[in-house]
C-alpha cells in the first residue's frame, strides 16, 4: 500500500514520531529542503531511511535544485549554478550555446542529486512572465517568448535524464500571469483565454510528455472564477488533462502555501476531488503531516498508473567526465553570468 503524498521532514534525520508515520502511511515520496541537508553522508543516510521506513527501495526522492535564487543544496556540499534567466540570455545571443549550457546545467545538477539518491529535481519551471510578474518568479523564469522557454525547458530535463533523475513540469497551467506570490497569497489572473493558449499554455503542451508536473496556486478567472488550479475540476480536466493534454502525474504545489485557505485536511481533500494524483507538502509541520497523511487517498486506478509510469521513467545515469562538463559549461556562460 501507498499513499498520495508527498511529505517533507523536519530536520536532518527522521524523528521517532516520524518514522512510525511514514511507516504507517506509506507517503510515495520524500521531499527535500535545506534544513534536512548538512553533508553528504547524512542526506544520503537520510535517503535510505526514507526507503526503509516506506518499504520501498525506489520511492522518490525530490528537491527543489534549480540554481539561482532557488536551491536547497548550496556550496560546499555541490557546486553553485545560476538562475534560469541565464540561459535565456545566452539562446538571444547563439541559440545552440544557450541549449547546450542548459542541457550542461541538468546534466551536471542532476550528477549532484544522483550522488545523494535524490531521483527527482523540481525542473524545469516553464512558467511566461511579464512587466508585472511576481518576484517569486522573476530570474527563475528561461525568457519571455514561450517558444524559446519550452527548448530551454526541454534541454535542462534532457540533461537531468542523462544524469537518472526525473523532471517535474512546473507550474501548470502557468504561474507567468500571477502578480502575486502564492506562498503569501492567492493570486487571481483576469487573462483572457486566448492570451493565456498564446503564451502560457505553450511551453506546457510543448512538453506535456513529462513523467510528473505541479500545479499552479492561481486563479484564472477566464476558466474558473471560484477556486485556483490545483483545486478545479475545471482547470484540471478541460485545460491540464484536455487542451494540455498532459496525462503524466499530477502533483500539487505545496499544500500549505497561504495560497490554499481553510483547515488541511479540507485543502488535501479538495485538490483530489479536482483531479491532483498526488499531494505535497513541505513545511515538516508533524500535525499538518498527519492530517494530509489522513486525507490521502491509497493510490489506486489511473492516479497508480500514472505515478507508477513516473518512476518507470527515470532511467539509469549515463557515464560522465565531470570536470570536462563542468569547463564546458563554464567556457559557454564566460561574460553571461
Amino acid at each position: 500500500m501507498t499513499k498520495s503524498f508527498i511529505t517533507g521532514c523536519s530536520g536532518l534525520r527522521l524523528t521517532t514520531d516520524e518514522r512510525r508515520l511514514f511507516d504507517a502511511e506509506r507517503p510515495w515520496g520524500l521531499i527535500l529542503f535545506a534544513r534536512n541537508c548538512k553533508t553528504p553522508g547524512q542526506i544520503r543516510d537520510l535517503v535510505a531511511d526514507f526507503r526503509d521506513v516506506v518499504g520501498n527501495p525506489d520511492a522518490p526522492v525530490l528537491i527543489d535544485q534549480e540554481g539561482g535564487r532557488v536551491r536547497r543544496l548550496r556550496p560546499p556540499l555541490v557546486q553553485d549554478y545560476p538562475p534560469g534567466a541565464v540561459y535565456g540570455k545566452l539562446h538571444a545571443s547563439e541559440r545552440e550555446a544557450g541549449l547546450r549550457a542548459a542541457w550542461l546545467c541538468g546534466r551536471l545538477i542532476g550528477a549532484d542529486l544522483a550522488d545523494l539518491g535524490i531521483t527527482v529535481d523540481c525542473l524545469p519551471i516553464v512558467d511566461v512572465p511579464r512587466g508585472d510578474t511576481s518576484d517569486v518568479i522573476g530570474d527563475r523564469a528561461y525568457g519571455t517568448d514561450p517558444e524559446v522557454i519550452a527548448r530551454i525547458g526541454r534541454a535542462m530535463t534532457d540533461g537531468l535524464a542523462a544524469a537518472g533523475v526525473l523532471p517535474v513540469l512546473k507550474h501548470i497551467p502557468g504561474h507567468g500571469p500571477a502578480t502575486v506570490d502564492s506562498h503569501l497569497a492567492l493570486p487571481v489572473v483576469d487573462t483572457d483565454l486566448e492570451t493565456l493558449r498564446r503564451l502560457d499554455f505553450v511551453p506546457f503542451r510543448a512538453l506535456r510528455d513529462l513523467p510528473l508536473a505541479m500545479t499552479a496556486h492561481v486563479v484564472y478567472t477566464a476558466i474558473d472564477s471560484q477556486v485556483c488550479a490545483t483545486c478545479s475540476p475545471t482547470v484540471i480536466d478541460t485545460i491540464i488533462r484536455g487542451e494540455l493534454d498532459y496525462q503524466g502525474c499530477l502533483m500539487s504545489d505545496d499544500v500549505s502555501m497561504k495560497a490554499l485557505g481553510g483547515e488541511m485536511q479540507a485543502r488535501v481533500r479538495s485538490l483530489f476531488q479536482a483531479g491532483c494524483d498526488l499531494a505535497l507538502h513541505c513545511n515538516g509541520d508533524f500535525a499538518e503531516m498527519r492530517d494530509v497523511a489522513s486525507a490521502s487517498p491509497v493510490l489506486a486506478g489511473e492516479p497508480l498508473r500514472r505515478a507508477d509510469a513516473a518512476i518507470g521513467a527515470r532511467r539509469q545515469g549515463e557515464p560522465m567526465d565531470r570536470e570536462a562538463l563542468q569547463a564546458e559549461f563554464a567556457a559557454l556562460l564566460a561574460g553571461i553570468v
